[in-house]
């Protein structure tokens, strides 16, 4: 229960200290339109599960994540996958897991949704630890 209570600060901590990007007081020339349009918000989740964690647990929580864009229509794009870097420098998170939203507010809609909070509730038992970090793409 107090990884998932921690967790949730973590995802409302992020979600409530980022700023909104606005272009409103330049001057719109199409480098600016062509900027905007490919500009794109990215939440990278990383998680490290108890070793106790059995792999059909694990399993579910993979399909559980990969099944949130079919539910939740202000993700753009949903990628995840294993780490498999042989630098031995991932501190025991082993996957990752990339949404992109297209604005601040398609990821405000995220963090509250039913469907994400479902998804946390079965994440909570057999997460170690999780590490979020968003960013504006350049």
């Amino acid at each position: 229960m107090k990884i998932i209570v921690s967790l949730m600060v973590v995802l409302l901590f992020i979600s409530s200290s980022c700023t909104t990007n606005t272009d409103s007081d330049q001057k719109v020339s199409p480098t600016n339109q062509t900027e905007a349009i490919q500009k794109q918000l990215r939440h990278v989740v990383l998680f490290q599960f108890k070793e106790t964690a059995t792999d059909t647990a694990i399993q579910k929580v993979e399909m559980a994540f990969a099944a949130l864009p079919s539910k939740i229509k202000e993700i753009k794009d949903f990628e995840w996958g294993l780490n498999n870097s042989p630098e031995g420098l991932n501190k025991g998170l082993t996957h990752c897991f990339f949404v992109t939203f297209e604005s601040e507010e398609d990821r405000a809609v995220y963090l509250p949704h039913p469907d994400h909070k479902a998804f946390v509730d079965l994440l909570g038992p057999v997460l170690e630890d999780v590490l979020v970090l968003d960013y504006w793409a350049k």
